[in-house]
């Protein structure tokens, strides 16, 4: 039987130059009996979680790397961060579609192979460093980095593909070129570079493979055998032509010279490997050999929650957070239990023992450290979702609403045996949210504190717009395909424009409805900012957002919530904006100061809105909240709640909607399921309307715990049977 690993493999997430999906990789290693398989996207991890959660089913180590591009001639990049728009003076063109040509500098390529979570880490940091240094899509590496990450996490390397410098030279006939180049690798990763050999059916594989082992040869360094992988099978080889078109901006007849001559690159049996390298003994046992020695699991990584600075008078972030609790509650809950109200105390005790021993008082302390930036600063702000179920919120001021008033229980928001940090969203006025982000980069440090990525993946529209430019479609012609999205079929491809020659709708249609799903890019999270208690590149590469200013981490929310990297959501809202200005403007006019908690319910606001007559008032109008409306005849605040709560999918697909409002105007008497439910269904007539009465249900009728009537909450608000 023969062993193999692949250690040079792209995904899709090396972004128009992998043209299969992480999973697909895995599964197809998995069945081909490899010893391992290596992610090996460009410049960063962004694919690493992916090929991590897909190893999990199958049970097949992976090797985490990555392929780099450093500055042709060992040259040392610059420190200072390139403009957002660099042109330099000499390098590869690529041409954007309608736009002016953008110079890249010509780079060597170089794999890099972490051996465990420590070398991940320096490869982290290194490709972090090479990110900020350069710009969006354009990270700058320097030697001198990746000398100190070898060292720091002994690194191992392969000396690339064609676009390497020793591969380059050997391709080039110059073997003298080729042996310098290696030797300087060599100094740079001692007794940890291999020198790799691919064939993929061309006729200078073999005098290439045949100069570098005859590099190998002479400064006594191992070969192993790679294939170069971009896809899983064979069969996406016409995919991945598409994609490279795509990605050099021409359409595949100006591609041609630049395409792969075979549809090799995919992953390849062993025993073929073998038969194709069996003219350098070694080579391939070495890589199965390597992969195996190299490959670890990555929830060795988890990073840890987030820290506090802490006041000099206090020890622990418990304690502080207790501290600033039981102040608040002194003015929110006033009682004679030490200034505070007996029940309250009660349930405040309850809920800090449980932060305290989840170890979550970190994490409250910096959304409360950010939600007092933002009041210092007079932007409007307010937590949102099931914050308001915890009176550890209400009394450091992240909430206004007391769901000790409400009997809203704090499981929904968090629960021992939930074990991970609740989600706390909060929203600001949409003009000054960037003043709080930066806020986080400035308190915090661009090490510790990063926006979550969001992949953009190709959708119908986008998918159709670039192959059927990659295919040669004019954009008038591309045009008139979009208006024909929906049918999602070939007949109405061929109907829409008049196709080339030779080129079929099928043939359009196939290939957009396999790439349709792939990421195509990196953008940005509408709100999720990580801060973390240790530097965040020791779990993944942090690069340049498009925004100015903005740096993100190389996953998006869910791989950073596998990954357990906990987000605080920062919201804008513009709501907020109109009410900070309606405030300000009656108090000039009018000379009233406005507490918006503490605003009087005036009946004739409540006239309003029975007529259905809330136009521009937030939450309530949309077309379907104005149709209730009149039904509902809103006269409390409550009410209010319930009428929003009722135009969402749970109530609507629960058919809770038209018996509330039955019983709301007396057509149909209000009844209980039982009679335990009665106190929890009351206020809204017998028909269950919040998450929160779900939870108490389970536990008042069922005898859940409080942890267990959450995951009844989560499994429900799932579509699962």
């Amino acid at each position: 039987m023969v062993r193999y690993a692949e250690l040079h493999c792209h995904t899709n997430f090396s972004f128009l130059d992998g043209a299969s999906h992480p999973e697909d990789l895995v599964r197809v290693a998995a069945e081909l009996g490899y010893q391992a398989l290596a992610v090996t996207d460009h410049d960063g991890f962004r694919g690493a979680v992916q090929m991590h959660r897909a190893s999990d089913v199958v049970g097949l180590p992976i090797v985490y790397g990555t392929e780099i591009g450093l500055p042709r001639g060992r040259q040392t990049a610059s420190k200072r961060r390139v403009p957002r728009d660099p042109k330099p003076r000499r390098g590869r063109i690529r041409r954007m579609h309608g736009q002016k040509p953008v110079l890249l500098p010509p780079t060597d390529h170089l794999i890099v192979l972490a051996p465990d979570p420590a070398g991940y880490a320096a490869i982290s940091q290194f490709v972090t460093k090479g990110q900020y240094r350069g710009a969006k899509d354009r990270p700058i590496y320097d030697y001198d980095d990746l000398a100190e990450a070898s060292a720091r996490g002994e690194l191992v390397a392969l000396t690339g593909c064609h676009q390497g410098a020793v591969a380059r030279a050997a391709r080039a006939g110059d073997l003298a070129g080729a042996v310098a180049a290696a030797s300087h690798l060599r100094d740079v990763f001692p007794g940890r570079l291999y020198v790799e050999l691919w064939h993929h059916g061309m006729p200078e594989d073999d005098p290439r493979n045949d100069a570098l082992a005859e590099v190998a040869a002479r400064l006594r360094l191992p070969t192993v055998a790679t294939n170069n992988v971009h896809y899983a099978t064979v069969g996406d080889a016409d995919l991945a032509e598409v994609l490279a078109a795509i990605g050099g901006r021409r359409d595949l007849d100006e591609a041609d010279g630049f395409r792969p001559a075979t549809d090799l690159r995919h992953l390849r049996r062993p025993e073929t490997m073998a038969r194709r390298f069996a003219r350098y003994p070694g080579a391939v046992e070495r890589a199965a050999e390597l992969g195996t020695a190299l490959a670890f699991d990555l929830d060795l990584l988890a990073p840890q929650l987030p820290d506090f600075p802490m006041p000099g008078a206090f020890t622990t972030e418990d304690e502080y957070l207790r501290h600033l609790v039981l102040s608040g509650a002194r003015e929110v809950y006033p009682g004679s239990d030490d200034g505070i109200d007996h029940l309250a105390r009660g349930r405040l005790d309850h809920e800090l023992a449980v932060i305290a021993e989840l170890g979550f008082a970190g994490f409250f302390l910096v959304a409360w450290d950010i939600v007092s930036f933002a009041r210092s600063r007079d932007i409007y702000c307010q937590i949102r979702g099931s914050g308001a179920d915890s009176a550890v919120c209400r009394c450091i001021g992240l909430t206004r609403v007391d769901p000790i008033r409400l009997n809203l229980p704090f499981e929904r928001f968090l629960s021992e045996e939930r074990g991970r940090p609740p989600d706390i969203d909060i929203d600001f006025e949409a003009e000054r949210r960037e003043e709080v982000i930066q806020y986080c980069y400035q308190r915090y440090g661009r090490e510790r504190a990063a926006m979550v990525a969001n992949v953009i993946t190709y959708r119908a529209r986008s998918v159709l717009q670039d192959v059927g430019k990659a295919f040669g479609l004019t954009q008038a012609q591309v045009n008139g395909l979009t208006k024909y999205l929906d049918t999602r079929s070939p007949q109405a491809i061929r109907e829409a424009v008049e196709l080339p020659a030779g080129l079929t709708a099928e043939l359009i249609y196939d290939v957009c409805r396999r790439l349709d799903g792939f990421p195509r890019h990196l953008g940005i999270h509408s709100g999720g900012m990580v801060v973390a208690r240790r530097p965040l590149w020791e779990v993944v590469p942090m690069e340049w957002g498009r925004m100015e200013d903005r740096t993100v981490l190389q996953w998006d929310k869910d791989d950073c919530a596998a990954m357990g990297i906990v987000k605080f959501d920062l919201l804008a809202l513009g709501m907020l904006n109109a009410l900070h200005l309606s405030v300000d403007a009656i108090a000039d006019i009018h000379g009233v100061e406005i507490d918006l908690a503490t605003i009087p319910q005036e009946p004739v606001v409540y006239d309003m809105m029975t007529r259905a007559d809330t136009v521009g008032v937030f939450q309530i109008e949309s077309r379907a909240q104005m149709a209730t409306l009149p039904k509902m005849k809103p006269r409390t605040f409550y009410d209010l709640a319930i009428e929003v709560a009722l135009i969402r999918p749970g109530p609507i697909q629960g058919h809770s909607v038209h018996p509330f409002l039955r019983r709301r105007s007396g057509e149909e008497a209000v009844r209980y399921p039982h009679p335990l439910a009665e106190p929890i269904l009351k206020k809204t007539l017998g028909v269950p309307v919040f998450q929160e009465q779900l939870m108490e249900l389970a536990r008042i009728c069922a005898g859940f715990s409080p942890g267990q009537s959450d995951r009844l909450r989560q499994a429900m608000t799932h579509k699962r049977s």
